[in-house]
C-alpha cells in the first residue's frame, strides 16, 4: 500500500456506520450547498480535496472517487445535516474533526466571504464536534489570512506596513 492510497475509493457509509472519509466529503458538500448554490470556487475546493477537474459545467471526479461522490450525493439528498452530524461526530477522531472544520471553513471562504447560512452551518459543526470557537480561532485566522489576497493587490494594506508581523492569537 502506497502512502497516498488512503484517498483512493474508500468504502464509505457501510453497515459498521459512518466512514471518516465519507464524513469528510459529505461535510464539504453540506457546506457547499449551505447558501443554496454551488459556486465554482467551492467546486474547485472539493475537487482539490478528493481529486478531479471541471470542464465547463461538467465535474469529473478523480480516481475511484466517483462511487464515493455518488453515495455522498445520495446521502445528502436523503438526510438533514443534523442527522449527518449525529452519525458523524461519534465516528470521528479529534484530528478528523479538526481537519473537516478547517476544510469546510476554507470552502466557505473560497468565494471571498462566508454567507450567513455557511456561518450558521459552521457553528452547528463546531457544536456537534465539541470544538469551541476559542480553540478553533487560530485555525480560522490562518484560513482567513490564506484567502486574503488583498495583501498582493494593495501596497497600503495594513499587513504590508513596515514592521508588521503576522502572528496567531494566543
Amino acid at each position: 500500500m502506497g502512502l497516498f492510497d488512503i484517498f483512493k475509493g474508500d468504502k464509505v457509509h457501510n453497515k459498521q456506520g459512518m466512514n471518516p472519509h465519507f464524513a469528510f466529503v459529505t461535510s464539504l458538500l453540506y457546506m457547499m450547498g449551505a447558501d443554496g448554490e454551488y459556486d465554482n470556487e467551492e467546486i474547485g475546493q472539493l475537487l482539490s480535496v478528493i481529486g478531479g477537474k471541471k470542464k465547463g459545467s461538467t465535474v469529473y471526479v478523480g480516481g475511484n472517487n466517483n462511487d464515493l461522490m455518488d453515495q455522498v450525493i445520495k446521502y445528502v439528498n436523503r438526510n438533514s445535516v443534523d442527522q449527518f452530524l449525529l452519525e458523524a461526530a461519534p465516528a470521528l477522531t479529534d484530528a478528523q474533526k479538526m481537519c473537516i472544520l478547517v476544510n469546510i471553513i476554507d470552502s466557505s471562504l473560497s468565494d471571498g466571504e462566508a454567507e450567513i447560512q455557511e456561518q450558521q452551518l459552521f457553528a452547528k459543526f463546531l457544536k456537534a464536534f465539541g470544538i469551541s470557537e476559542e480553540r478553533f480561532k487560530p485555525f480560522f485566522e490562518v484560513i482567513v489570512f490564506k484567502n486574503d489576497r488583498s495583501v498582493f493587490l494593495n501596497p497600503n494594506h495594513a499587513k504590508n506596513q513596515t514592521g508588521y508581523k503576522v502572528n496567531l492569537s494566543k
